[in-house]
């Protein structure tokens, strides 16, 4: 792995890890079938899943202008933790395997 092209950020390189990735399946499959067997917890999720989509889209509303002033400091700071990523990846082989191996 090198360091992250234009289009890609260290968040997107961290949730494509395997070890990382297989988490979150693992974590949404146990999520989904908790929701499913607890009709209760089910609707309690819900309402939580929505205030949280409307409280996401009203904070990304509200930071897009100071995100447009900080890019430049953003990208060389995406650059730097790509780099910090790329050493962690060759110093521990066992970011690429998932969870169960």
């Amino acid at each position: 792995p090198l360091a992250c092209g234009v289009q890609e950020n260290v968040l997107q390189r961290v949730l494509q890890l395997p070890v990382v990735s297989s988490t979150c399946e693992s974590l949404q499959r146990t999520y989904a079938s908790t929701k499913e067997a607890h009709p209760l917890v089910a609707s309690v999720c819900d309402v939580y899943e929505r205030g949280v989509q409307g409280a996401g889209a009203l904070a990304m509303w509200s930071v897009e202008p100071v995100v447009r002033r900080l890019e430049p400091q953003l990208a060389v700071a995406n650059d730097l933790a790509c780099r910090g990523l790329d050493h962690l990846e060759e110093k521990i082989p066992a970011l690429q395997y998932p969870v169960d191996k």
